[in-house]
């Protein structure tokens, strides 16, 4: 199996300027592989690093130290050390996010907002929407609210929208934080779906899901998160869910 993100000797801290410069040590020495077709669960208790881990991972914060590898189409690139432009590269071809919240222009339609990543890799207008109106339709998204801004949507329907806009490109590398608040149990199996899906088809994915709805798909390992003093340890353990 072929490695797609190698996390190496990863440090990360914050300094506290509001409380005299503290600086809270968050992740030091932290090891991670993933490879295609795997997903990798993070577990741990509320403030153990788990989102700060994968806002490292997109390059959405400054390592302290270490080396977060992501292959990218021919190349390695490193998160760390790679200029905003690569970085920006890497999200629009490689790398897709679910945040826990969905940030959009105001009054974009929600088709318009699950098409835009296929845009922007220059598929054509047609094709991006016949698309996107399957995803929709696939996450039961009623297709009377694809001509509307979602920010008037209610927090499952736009956790889906997020999911849709994440998923259609399908990029090799998937980050998932909580992919599945704000869902009803039944909207909640429609994401596992489509999670165990892209994972089928060879992406490499790092979630976080505290409700335990993805322990129901077949994850290929945990990582246990523990904050300890301000450091983290993780224990990578194997999933005893087929």
């Amino acid at each position: 199996m072929d490695w797609m993100v190698r996390v190496e000797q990863l440090s990360k801290e914050f300094t506290l300027h509001t409380q005299g410069g503290i600086h809270l040590r968050v992740l030091e020495g932290f090891d991670l592989t993933v490879g295609a077709g795997e997903l990798v669960l993070l577990r741990g208790p509320s403030g153990a690093g788990k989102s700060t881990l994968l806002r490292l991972l997109y390059g959405n914060y400054r390592a302290k130290g270490g080396a977060i590898w992501v292959r990218h189409g021919g190349h390695l690139v490193d998160m760390v050390s790679a200029g905003p432009q690569l970085v920006l590269d890497v999200r629009r071809r490689t790398m897709g996010y679910v945040s826990q919240f969905l940030r959009v222009i105001p009054r974009v339609p929600a088709l318009r907002i699950v098409m835009e990543p296929l845009r922007a890799l220059g598929v054509a207008e047609e094709e991006a929407r016949q698309k996107a109106a399957r995803l929709l339709d696939q996450l039961r998204v009623p297709e009377r609210l694809w001509g509307l801004s979602p920010t008037t949507f209610s927090g499952g329907e736009q956790q889906r929208i997020n999911l849709a806009r994440s998923f259609i490109a399908t990029p090799p590398v998937m980050l998932l934080d909580e992919p599945t608040a704000s869902l009803d149990p039944v909207n909640r199996q429609l994401v596992v779906d489509l999670i165990n899906q892209t994972r089928q088809a060879g992406a490499a994915m790092v979630a976080i899901a505290h409700d335990g709805a993805l322990l129901d798909t077949p994850v290929t390992r945990i990582v246990e998160m523990h904050s300890y003093q301000g450091a983290i340890v993780a224990n990578d353990l194997p999933q005893s869910c087929p």
